[in-house]
């Protein structure tokens, strides 16, 4: 199939613009991010479309569709509006407190609660009434992440038969965690329904077929050296590894201005410390923030040489605080570094910088800059694209990456990086020391090593594999993309004890299952 003329239609929960309401009229302007920079030049040069909730209930969303037709992004944008309970209960309730901390391994936060089901089917049905009234013959359908996983069954529903694809940016939960979600027929039927489902690294997607292989009769698997395949009642559903990246070039270029480099020499000095480690991170409790704190504070306590010579400046972009958890999550990292300013501070030294807000984009590269070592330590992570992002403005190749085994991006960056367990506070305190005592030659080679991964692998690749696999017509001639051991056969990795296990559930359940409401 020529696919060199389709218009790639785009579909993700929210669009990448940003409202802003000037008396009575509504102005947009782009968003930022490492999605949108990938896909604009996609969509501009295929005359494209995105599709996505606009960022507002939906009184204001008739105001709001002539605002977006006037952007100049070069592709055009299509509202889905919702109402304020839908966002609750699709947005708050399912996605934010089903599907997300069930999907990092943290069952203990989840809420099953049955409204928040309902809700999720009713605005993914939503989102694919305005695909199906704004799609054409031809169109590239790449729809995004977990808060749309139903939406392609909804579009075979109504009789859409054109190739789609689907890509989790969030990591897949093993087995015995997908096992605790009362609707995980509904949602492994749901995948099942796209041509092509791509998930971040090569655990997410073996978790993946896990789950088929264990929960669903009648799916068989072929192996492939790239993208496998599933057989679903006559039809070919792809399944491959596509860790998503940055724009390496924009993000060192944009680091060589001026600017950015007087605001690196002005915080290095303001600092007044040999070593600056750095963490950057959304407020969440998957992103490790006190664990990671406890494990500065051993530091401190272990290796008495780096009081004075070590400072941590820990940024937290407020998120969700409307939420209990997050705002108790809030107040237990203050009271961390308020516990280990109180006891370490000297005269000249602060041990922990806190910043509670977002930072400007070029004020955000300035640290990474000046940051000698980046703390990266979520407890799990779909990739993480602050580690990639820290090391493709390290320009000088000086700095050192400690980063969490449970991110995605460890798969790719363990040659460079010094990966830790973030549950094991001592052994993060040990990569600190470490980090701190490297000499310069291992310093470059690591982050040598790091940076030339990430411009080999950056987000243009992901986004050009990603495209071309959804149209191959043989999975043999899928593009190569990243596996995590290439001299292991396919078949031998597929042939693993975890996928030959039978159906933990017989025809019985099935039956039942296939009966419930939907």
């Amino acid at each position: 199939m020529d696919t060199s003329d389709s218009r790639l239609v785009i579909v993700s929960n929210r669009l990448p613009v940003v409202l802003k309401k000037e008396g009575p009229r509504w102005t947009a302007s782009s968003g930022s991010g490492g999605l949108v920079t990938a896909l604009s030049p996609i969509l501009r040069k295929r005359n494209g479309l995105w599709i996505g909730w606009p960022g507002v209930t939906d009184r204001a969303a008739a105001k709001i569709d002539p605002v977006l037709a006037r952007t100049e992004e070069g592709f055009c944008y299509k509202s889905v509006a919702l109402t304020a309970e839908e966002l609750s209960l699709y947005y708050h309730g399912f996605s934010n407190e089903v599907l997300w901390p069930l999907f990092h391994d943290l069952q203990t936060q989840c809420n099953f609660h049955p409204d928040y089901w309902q809700a999720y089917l009713s605005v993914n049905a939503k989102f694919a009434d305005t695909i199906q009234e704004n799609i054409e013959e031809d169109d590239m359908l790449w729809i995004q992440d977990y808060q749309l996983m139903m939406a392609g069954r909804q579009l075979r529903d109504m009789g859409l038969d054109q190739e789609i694809a689907f890509f989790l940016h969030i990591p897949f939960p093993p087995l015995d965690l997908f096992l605790k979600l009362p609707w995980r027929m509904e949602i492994l039927h749901g995948l099942l329904s796209y041509d092509l489902i791509g998930f971040q690294t090569q655990r997410d997607l073996h978790n993946f077929l896990h789950c088929v292989r264990s929960i669903l009769e009648d799916v068989e698997i072929e192996a492939a050296d790239s993208v496998h395949t599933a057989l679903v009642h006559g039809r070919k559903v792809r399944i491959g590894a596509f860790p998503i990246s940055i724009d390496f070039n924009e993000f060192a270029g944009t680091a060589e201005k001026p600017q950015v480099q007087e605001r690196t020499a002005e915080i290095q000095k303001s600092m007044n410390t040999e070593r600056i480690v750095l963490g950057v991170d959304r407020l969440d409790y998957t992103k490790g923030i006190p664990q990671r704190l406890a494990a500065f504070k051993i530091a401190l306590e272990r290796y008495p040489e780096l009081r004075g010579k070590m400072s941590l400046v820990q940024v937290v972009v407020p998120s969700r605080e409307h939420i209990p958890k997050y705002r108790q999550l809030k107040k237990e990292i203050e009271r961390l570094v308020s516990e280990v300013n109180g006891r370490y501070t000297q005269p000249g030294w602060v041990p922990i910088h806190y910043m509670f807000r977002s930072l400007e984009r070029e004020e955000l590269l300035a640290y990474y800059q000046a940051a000698d070592i980046a703390l990266i330590t979520p407890l799990k992570d779909g990739m993480n694209l602050v580690a990639k992002e820290y090391c493709a403005v390290n320009l000088s190749e000086t700095g050192v990456l400690i980063l969490s085994e449970f991110a995605g991006a460890a798969q790719q960056l363990k040659k460079g990086a010094l990966l830790v367990n973030p549950y094991d506070v001592a052994s993060v305190a040990g990569a600190l020391h470490q980090a701190y005592e490297m000499e310069l030659p291992e310093r470059q080679r690591r982050m040598q090593d790091l940076r030339r991964e990430i411009r080999k692998e950056d987000i243009f690749v992901w986004a050009d594999s990603f495209v071309k696999a959804l149209y191959v017509n043989d999975v043999a001639e899928s593009p190569a993309v990243w596996t995590q051991d290439k001299n292991v056969p396919a078949g031998e990795r597929l042939s693993q004890k975890p996928f030959q296990i039978a159906p933990l559930f017989g025809p019985a359940y099935h039956r039942a299952a296939q009966k419930s409401p939907s």
